[in-house]
């Protein structure tokens, strides 16, 4: 039988071993950190739960005091559900935690506020830029935009506010 050409050229570019005396143990290389025992991590666990809980406790104390009888009300229908709600909480809270941390997500840096912020004022003083979106029909597009913005402002001191019209003088 006659091996193919490739067959024997990738034997013989193939390295060799050299022959030991005894065979190499490779052992695991350990670094500074340990691997904490399960009841280490249980009873961190519990403590992250309990701190938790009495965080939770605290803010539905505070919902109910700021919202008066109608938080007492509804903190009081949340009955059974209340520890589910907390565990939920505290486990959505890690999981963002954790994606913040895994994505390296981070706010934008001031120079990137700064370079949109100037690039929108040097478009809004050329009057070239708006005939090009007069020409091109974007003007609408961009108006519904500065309409929104307004809206969104408006909303935002109607909140602040806590009145629709004017502000409450007592």
């Amino acid at each position: 039988m006659v091996r193919p050409i490739s067959a024997r050229l990738a034997q013989a570019v193939r390295p060799r071993r050299l022959p030991q005396s005894a065979p190499r143990v490779r052992q695991q290389q350990r670094f500074a950190s340990s691997t904490p025992s399960t009841e280490e991590m249980q009873k961190k666990a519990q403590d992250a739960f309990a701190s938790v809980q009495k965080g939770l406790g605290q803010a539905f104390e505070a919902g109910k005091k700021f919202l008066g009888p109608v938080g007492e009300k509804a903190g009081n229908l949340l009955g059974a559900y209340r520890e589910p709600l907390q565990y939920n909480f505290a486990v959505f809270r890690e999981v963002l935690k954790q994606v913040y941390v895994a994505e390296r997500l981070q706010p934008p840096p001031l120079s990137a506020f700064a370079s949109v912020y100037s690039t929108l004022w040097a478009r809004a003083r050329n009057p070239q830029y708006w005939r090009e979106l007069a020409r091109s029909g974007d003007l609408t597009k961009v108006g519904i935009y500065a309409l929104e913005a307004y809206g969104i402002f408006k909303i935002g001191e109607i909140l602040g506010r806590r009145s629709l019209v004017g502000y409450n003088i007592q």
